[in-house]
């Protein structure tokens, strides 16, 4: 078998053995959009050439070698870890590859502050259809506990299992935010800080592009949009937490840190009088 070291300019560097059913079917992206850096039928040079590339291109380095993950695709098919927070269950698999997944973990529970969770054929169906693909990882996705519960109190058929139950591994260090809250306690590093170090990781200021910055502004603009007319307020404050990520490093592609941007405003606004008129704050004219 052949496997191939396959580079997305400014995303990542991955190995696969199947180009166009992992990098293309699976991620969406076409012939141009990649290119091949290494080829070779041995497994574990590939694995540890992976690891030096992503660290001579500067991406997140995988924290499991290639060799390791094939074996266990195999051998822990059954034995999903998921990521349980407060707030959210998180699935160690892109969307796409959800369904087959939970199918092959019928039964299995886990237990949240909102409640215990089975997975069956009724759960399933609402995790596909309420699943978030992680804005830290695209192999990952997650669920609100809270909105999951609520289906799932409504549901007679919510503990029903055909077979036996399992309880799910779960993983007890949390997303790549949490870690970098950690992270900001020990070296006294802004949030802005944490977001502006965690895009230049992944290439976004080598690769990234002020106008492609902006589209994905206003599409999360939008989701923040529809999340107020829901009241969905989950969903309301991870949509302006991704907008201050894409502020900050739109304001690092043009040359202005954000928090000039930010105090410059102030020093406007601060200056500024008005009333509220119909919810908005107009202000006096000269």
């Amino acid at each position: 078998m052949t496997y191939v070291i396959y580079h997305i300019p400014g995303r990542k560097i991955g190995v696969t053995n199947n180009l166009k059913s992992r990098v293309e079917d699976q991620q969406g992206y076409t012939e141009d959009e990649y290119e091949v850096l290494e080829m070779s039928d041995d497994i574990s040079y590939i694995s540890d050439r992976e690891l030096e590339l992503q660290k001579q291109y500067g991406y997140r380095v995988d924290r499991q070698l290639y060799k390791d993950l094939y074996t266990t695709n195999f051998i822990e098919l059954n034995n999903m870890k998921i990521n349980v927070t407060e707030a959210t269950t998180t699935f160690p698999c892109p969307i796409n590859k959800l369904k087959g997944r939970l199918m092959d973990e019928k039964g299995m529970q886990w237990t949240t502050d909102h409640g215990t969770f089975t997975v069956n054929g009724h759960s399933i169906n609402w995790i596909l259809n309420n699943a978030k693909e992680s804005m830290y990882n695209k192999e990952r996705c997650y669920i609100y506990n809270k909105a999951f519960a609520g289906y799932y109190d409504k549901d007679p058929m919510r503990n029903m299992a055909m077979g036996p139950t399992h309880e799910a591994e779960t993983e007890y260090q949390k997303e790549m935010v949490d870690y970098y809250k950690k992270k900001s306690v020990s070296s006294n590093m802004s949030q802005f800080d944490l977001i502006r170090e965690w895009a230049n990781e992944r290439g976004l200021y080598d690769k990234g592009d002020p106008k492609t910055q902006y589209v994905k502004l206003i599409e999360e603009a939008g989701e923040v949009g529809r999340a107020i007319l829901k009241n969905d307020t989950p969903e309301i404050i991870d949509g302006i937490g991704d907008m201050v990520v894409v502020l900050t490093n739109l304001a690092e592609l043009t040359g202005t840190p954000i928090e000039d941007c930010i105090q410059a405003a102030y020093d406007v606004i601060s200056k500024r009088t008005g009333k509220m008129k119909n919810g908005t704050f107009v202000k006096d004219t000269l």
